[in-house]
């Protein structure tokens, strides 16, 4: 990455902060910045072009569907933050195509994606696990009036945080890309099992 591209992600990253500054229910500022640094980290291991997996790692949640009557912008977003920086136009496809398509939701196939979309993904679905991946179920949750946990005896077709564990953080594991994110991986799987048995041990649930 030459001094030019350096500028342009410094650029990126303090636009993609002011843009989502105060954004909650898990995807904010904070989210991004914790992806953009563990995308870097894979990088240095896998390789891949580092510029566009910095930028893409920086604005893959700059149009969450969440915040925008549940149409996914991101993509769009990109490629206008990116023109008005005079990014080159084959990288702002290369990005917008990453961000379109390494959602949980997108579950694009794994041998579709380029290296640079495989690192991104995989450093997304890291942040959803472990203690911060706790941490985040359980600030959503209460964002949205979601119970954590409501009994053995209530209504178990209500979604509750617990639920959400079994539903998708519990998958994540065995749907990373490279082998430094499956090694992370690994470690932060086990300490959600070991907090969701802690749980519902304490619960009486065992």
């Amino acid at each position: 990455m030459n001094s030019e591209q350096a500028k342009q992600v410094e650029a990126v990253r303090r636009i993609v902060c002011q843009r989502m500054q105060g954004q909650g229910a898990g995807h904010d500022v904070d989210h991004v910045l914790r992806v953009h640094r563990v995308a870097r980290e894979i990088q240095a291991e896998v390789g891949g072009n580092l510029f566009v997996i910095e930028l893409a790692a920086l604005l893959h949640d700059i149009g969450d569907a969440k915040f925008h009557d549940g149409k996914e912008r991101s993509g769009e977003f990109s490629r206008e933050i990116l023109g008005e920086l005079l990014v080159d136009p084959a990288s702002i496809e290369r990005v917008a195509e990453i961000v379109d398509t390494i959602s949980f939701r997108k579950a694009a196939d794994r041998a579709t994606l380029s290296l640079e979309a495989q690192v991104v993904q995989d450093a997304d679905r890291l942040d959803a696990m472990g203690a911060v991946g706790i941490v985040r179920t359980i600030e959503y949750g209460a964002s949205v009036g979601q119970p954590f946990h409501i009994g053995e005896h209530a209504d178990a077709s209500e979604r509750t945080g617990l639920g959400h564990f079994e539903d998708k953080l519990f998958r994540l594991a065995a749907l990373m890309n490279t082998e430094p994110a499956r090694r992370i991986a690994s470690q932060r799987h086990d300490f959600m099992k070991q907090f969701v048995d802690q749980y519902l041990a304490e619960c009486g649930q065992e």
